[in-house]
């Protein structure tokens, strides 16, 4: 669109808005059969069904970003902040960066590709775009990102495709209408040498790289953050940066070449705060080191994509997405950029912390529940991730699963036409406006100690993710926080998923072999030519020289080993550890089975002494079953029990490992003593615990009549878990 329509369609909209703004001519719809409670009513009726239990401490959720959430919102305690007079499309982009939002252009459904071999990448891309995926999304594996030939990848294809010379990404490429659909595939540290045999690529199959658009992103610092080091130095790989960017400004005027990306902050287990504020910290490091090469702010702005993390809250979601709009906007202001290059571009994923090995397919739940809060949110495109990604690839079902979520949100459910729906929501508005002054905060207080870069080297990154990160497991311990089929609400008859392991020597041989064909088969003075003068190129030819000799037959490592000069130290900080929020619990019932599998099916066995009729004992009884059945154990059930002796009996036949005396608070001061230290004689060395929280006047008491622990709501599930696989022997 030429500046001159773009105007004209700017005034149009204004003229709209300023009508509808003077329109007052509403018909009055009176409410007086009506009578609106006030908020002290409604708190009273709160506190009434409460029955006693503190309203400030049930009525209000804290997050692990610092905010509050409270029980209502009210008109009247957000009416300064609604954004009455603040439009999508305008002013600061907090109701979205599009005046339309997804009515022309929906958010691109970019469901990512995978396969180990060139060849099946490029099938299962035209299978997604034929299927409703609308962006190419290639993702590539661990050798590619380290710009590493497959014939040195220790592991090819481990999550992505094996990428090494202009001939397999023209395999990847073949077929598909690179000038109808954008294409994104993330670099790792460097863009310029996968943008070289991108180029190179499209070059020789006759298209014109300026109708090339989407993304051939780098993120040397989030490569950083992920690994602890890089394959150049820091200074080495913005050089490329500037080369990436100012090439593609000339040669690619659609095409981003900067790819902030939010994973591995999201992964350690970083709330959002933290993890927007340092993702805007990094594109700021992004756009210094642009411009200190040469390049303005607008262009600089205008190459950088931002890729975020959907986490489990979903209202924190919606809130972080449209708090980081005006926030960049600010930033780029700041620097001097235009308003088209205050626009921040946002391509979102489900947060694979969130994500669960046993009872997996929950993960299509709260895979649904991300999608929509970033929709909600105003993404520009969406990656959803098949449900079985913590375990495996995903195949033709799970895929076909993720990429029908987004479709049906668009086809079904009618997410297209609402722009901005969220906005001017009392709840949303306030969460916007709480989140977007912690993040203004901590990407300060990231400035303020030199930049990214210089926190990652003090460590102050790492540390503020590793304090959240200790905070989640601890809430996980106490199941203060629920993961459904994990540490609440387990499936006991479960059973896991095949991870179907590829044979990774066959692959590497083939990817070998066909490596070494490609080799053979190129004019080697010319290739020698073309290395020659990619080492030697300026700034400003670099890019063309490094796609000169991708052409003559380049190898990825060989471009990296030209682009890198030797000259340097690369910069090493701690990393930050990729982690899920259920791995310490799955690890538990991995342990459980691992142990039933090589003794004969021998468990941890607990007996429910149950005492009384079942109103009396059931409820706790259903709750120990639960609490014990995370660790995948053995619990033995029974109707309940009359007399102490018989109780006791039973259990010392059960041969259990642990004993549970399950009834009422108002029958243990009698009951405990009198059952306890029979149960400890039938079974000498099982651990007896008590279910529910005794007072602290009688826990002592219940102690000395043989009770070794509680399980109740307050109790560390996660510990005592712990403790009975060691007792057992099943910790080596």
């Amino acid at each position: 669109m030429g500046n001159e329509a773009k105007e004209r369609e700017d005034l149009d909209l204004r003229a709209i808005l300023q009508k509808s703004e003077a329109q007052t001519d509403f018909p009055d719809v009176p409410l007086d059969e009506f009578t609106p409670p006030t908020y002290a009513e409604w708190k009273a009726a709160c506190e009434a069904l409460l029955k006693g239990a503190p309203f400030d401490k049930k009525m209000y959720t804290k997050t692990y970003e610092g905010i509050t959430f409270e029980p209502m919102y009210t008109r009247a305690g957000t009416e300064e902040i609604l954004p009455k007079h603040s439009y999508p499309g305008m002013f600061d982009f907090l109701r979205g960066t599009r005046p339309n939002g997804y009515i022309e252009k929906p958010w691109g459904i970019a469901q990512a590709c995978d396969e180990t071999l060139p060849e099946e990448t490029n099938e299962l891309l035209l299978h997604e775009a034929e299927k409703g995926s609308t962006i190419y999304h290639l993702r590539l594996d661990t050798a590619t990102l380290q710009n590493r030939d497959a014939k040195d990848a220790s592991k090819v294809g481990d999550v992505g495709c094996s990428v090494t010379t202009t001939e397999d990404m023209h395999t990847v490429l073949n077929g598909l209408r690179l000038d109808r659909r954008p294409f994104y595939v993330y670099a790792g540290a460097s863009a310029l040498p996968m943008l070289a045999l991108t180029a190179a690529a499209v070059r020789a199959n006759g298209m014109d790289t300026k109708k090339l658009s989407g993304l051939i992103g780098a993120d040397p610092l989030g490569e950083l953050m992920a690994n602890g080091t890089l394959y150049a130095p820091i200074a080495t790989l913005y050089d490329e940066m500037a080369a990436c960017a100012r090439w593609a400004g000339k040669h690619a005027p659609q095409l981003c070449t900067v790819f902030v990306r939010s994973d591995a902050l999201s992964r350690g287990g970083a709330n959002d705060v933290q993890e927007v504020a340092s993702a805007l910290a990094t594109g700021v490091a992004y756009i210094r080191a642009m411009m200190e090469r040469g390049l303005t702010i607008d262009e600089a702005a205008q190459q950088i994509f931002f890729g975020f993390s959907m986490g489990a809250n979903f209202f924190l979601q919606v809130a972080k997405l449209r708090a980081v709009r005006p926030i960049w906007a600010q930033i780029v202001r700041a620097f001097g950029g235009g308003e088209d290059a205050q626009r921040i571009r946002i391509h979102a994923r489900p947060a694979l912390f969130f994500k669960t090995v046993y009872d997996p397919y929950v993960n299509m739940l709260r895979n649904t529940t991300e999608i929509f809060s970033g929709v909600v949110g105003g993404i520009d495109s969406f990656e959803n991730a098949p449900f079985d990604e913590p375990i495996r690839k995903g195949d033709e079902f799970s895929r076909r699963i993720a990429r029908n979520v987004q479709i049906m949100l668009q086809e079904e459910f009618g997410l297209l036409q609402p722009i901005d729906p969220a906005g001017g929501s009392w709840a949303v508005e306030s969460l916007t406006k709480e989140i977007g002054e912690k993040i203004w905060a901590e990407f300060q207080a990231i400035e303020g100690k030199g930049g990214m870069m210089q926190a990652l080297k003090d460590g102050y990154i790492q540390s503020c993710v590793e304090k959240t990160l200790q905070e989640r497991f601890k809430n996980l311990e106490l199941r203060r926080d629920r993961i459904v089929g994990n540490n609440m609400y387990p499936n006991m008859a479960e059973k896991r998923l095949d991870p179907r392991p590829e044979d990774t020597k066959a692959l590497r041989a083939k990817r070998n072999e066909e490596v070494q064909a490609y080799l053979a088969d190129i004019d080697a003075p010319q290739k020698a030519a073309c290395m020659t003068a990619l080492r030697e190129a300026g700034a400003g030819e670099v890019a063309e020289a490094a796609i000169a000799a991708a052409s003559s037959g380049a190898t990825l490592a060989e471009l990296r080993a030209a682009l890198s000069d030797g000259t340097g130290e690369a910069e090493c900080v701690a990393a930050i550890r990729p982690h899920r929020w259920s791995e310490r619990y799955e690890a538990l019932r991995m342990t459980t089975e691992a142990y039933r599998a090589t003794h004969d099916g021998d468990n941890v066995r607990i007996f429910l002494a149950n005492m009384g009729p079942i109103p009396q004992h059931k409820a706790r009884a259903d709750f120990s079953a639960s609490f014990l059945q995370v660790g995948a154990f053995d619990v033995l059930t029974n109707e309940g029990f009359k007399e102490t002796d018989e109780a006791a009996a039973a259990a010392r036949d059960s041969h259990a490992d642990a004993v549970v005396i399950c009834s009422t608070d108002a029958t243990y001061p009698d009951l405990v003593p009198e059952l306890a230290p029979k149960l400890r004689a039938a079974l000498p060395s099982a651990t007896i615990y008590l279910a529910g929280a005794a007072p602290k006047d009688l826990e002592q008491a219940y102690r000395e009549a043989g009770v070794d622990d509680f399980i109740s709501v307050r109790a560390n599930c996660y510990k005592i878990l712990r403790f009975l696989q060691d007792k057992k022997g099943m910790i080596q």
